[in-house]
């Protein structure tokens, strides 16, 4: 599907990815699927491989290759040159790696044994988990949470492009535009052209609120995006934040100027370099 000319180019200047089988062959590539070898998904691989299939990390069109991960880890850039600031990788264990050949298609499955995508596996290499860790957050150490999340990564990459044969399980707030192609559909439906996008992983803090107040005196629109992937255990559940933003969107803002959108990336907790990430991520949105 192409972008409309009155959107803007997704990131990169191109078109937004696409990596979903279409309805019509996903029967085959199950079947194709079934008889892979295959990989499990942890919950943030799951989390990235959604964001992978629908656009959401368009100009990737899978778990980043060496020269990707490389470049973005040292120059915030991918091997293009286009701005990225954190690697997007699949992690296996030596003994996953050796026991996969580049050129070969494998499975991605749930720890239950759902398989969700075919990657074509493209490259096997392997990384050093504290450098990348160092370079992201400025540390490694475990005490930091993102940090934490890199070192704990098994450090060989699984790298090639992915195609999603069956719907991620487990998603959540559906009544809620989810997807790239979703909200750039209720924007032209409210026929906005400039709007603005509000990262949160928390309730509303009254500075928020100002932020958010003084944008819509300057936009078309307000989209409220909360993050509703994994985050640690001492933030605020994603189910009590939302009620909190449906309550500011019902009773406080205009309803033909605001409306909520969900996220479901994990939270890497990257600071500056993540606020890019992001800041990358809802221009595809």
């Amino acid at each position: 599907m192409s972008v409309r000319d009155d959107a803007i180019a997704a990131h990169g200047g191109g078109e937004l990815v696409d990596l979903k089988a279409p309805v019509s062959e996903r029967a085959a590539l199950a079947a194709h699927g079934a008889k892979l070898a295959a990989v499990t998904l942890n919950a943030r691989d799951l989390a990235d491989l959604e964001m992978l299939a629908s656009g959401a990390f368009s100009p990737l069109t899978g778990f980043m290759g060496e020269a990707d991960y490389i470049r973005s880890r040292d120059e915030m850039r991918l091997a293009s040159g286009v701005p990225w600031s954190i690697p997007i990788t699949l992690g296996v264990d030596e003994t996953t790696a050796k026991s996969l050949k580049a050129g070969q298609d494998i499975a991605l499955a749930t720890e239950d044994g759902r398989r969700l995508a075919i990657l074509k596996l493209a490259e096997i290499y392997q990384v050093d988990r504290k450098s990348e860790a160092q370079n992201v957050f400025g540390t490694a150490e475990d005490a930091h949470p993102g940090a934490k999340n890199v070192t704990s990564m098994p450090p060989y990459c699984l790298a090639g492009q992915v195609t999603l044969i069956e719907d991620i399980p487990g998603r959540t707030f559906l009544e809620f535009p989810r997807e790239p192609r979703q909200t750039r559909a209720a924007f032209r439906e409210r026929g906005w052209k400039k709007i603005v996008a509000f990262q949160t992983r928390n309730p509303t803090h009254r500075a928020h609120e100002y932020i958010q107040k003084a944008a819509l005196e300057i936009c078309d629109g307000l989209m409220i995006h909360p993050l509703v992937g994994e985050t640690k255990g001492d933030d605020v559940p994603a189910v009590v934040r939302m009620e909190t933003y449906k309550v500011l969107l019902d009773a406080y803002y205009p309803k033909d100027r605001a409306m909520i959108g969900v996220f479901p990336a994990h939270m890497r907790y990257g600071g500056p370099r993540e606020a890019i990430l992001h800041a990358i991520i809802r221009r595809n949105y």
